[in-house]
């Protein structure tokens, strides 16, 4: 199959741009004093599993996947709540991360983490290649960085989703530009747009 047409795909929680630029605005200042190159706020998502090189002709078992896994994630643990409140400096691939706070207590164990999970044995059950690295909620908020934050803490931005995203993958000279493809409801089949 080499030659065959492919496309670099994930799972994403994909947050609208009223919850980007409340982080952006959360993590200005840290951002710029890290020595690193801030990721375009479009950019900013949350992956719940990373597919790589996808050849375009299993594009469509993918959607398949994405509306059964979305009809069945129960609606009473919606909506998927992130409070993201710390940095994280990741030094080996210089990424600047912002994490997840703690769960709170009592809270319902299907949340993205679940989601994720779901997500990752669905694919790898249908032949694909998901990357396997356990899940952790962050967000990549700049690359390239040569400087740890000061503080680890922030101000907490909190990020609401009822859906996922299948997103594309793809590589400019100035950088990744990231393409919803589809989103699905949780707790439904409709597919929210393409």
């Amino acid at each position: 199959m080499s030659g065959a047409p492919s496309r670099r795909l994930f799972f994403a929680l994909w947050p609208d741009e009223a919850q980007r630029a409340a982080l952006v605005h959360a993590t200005a200042k840290t951002v710029r004093h890290c020595g690193g190159r801030p990721v375009p706020e479009s950019n900013l998502h949350v992956t719940l599993a990373f597919l790589g090189s996808v050849p375009e002709s299993r594009v469509g078992e993918l959607s398949a996947i994405a509306r059964r896994v979305a009809a069945d994630f129960p609606r009473d643990a919606l909506p998927l709540v992130i409070n993201l409140e710390g940095f994280e400096h990741w030094v080996k691939p210089q990424l600047l991360t912002v994490l997840q706070g703690k769960e709170e207590p009592g809270a319902p164990a299907s949340g993205p983490a679940a989601l994720a999970r779901v997500l990752g044995s669905e694919v790898a059950a249908a032949g694909f290649s998901p990357d396997l690295k356990p899940f952790r909620v962050h967000v990549t908020v700049a690359r390239k960085v040569t400087r740890a934050p000061h503080s680890g803490e922030m101000r907490k931005v909190e990020w609401r989703f009822d859906a996922f995203a299948l997103v594309e993958s793809r590589t400019l000279a100035e950088g990744p530009v990231y393409s919803v493809i589809e989103s699905h409801v949780l707790g439904g089949a409709e597919k929210v747009r393409t």
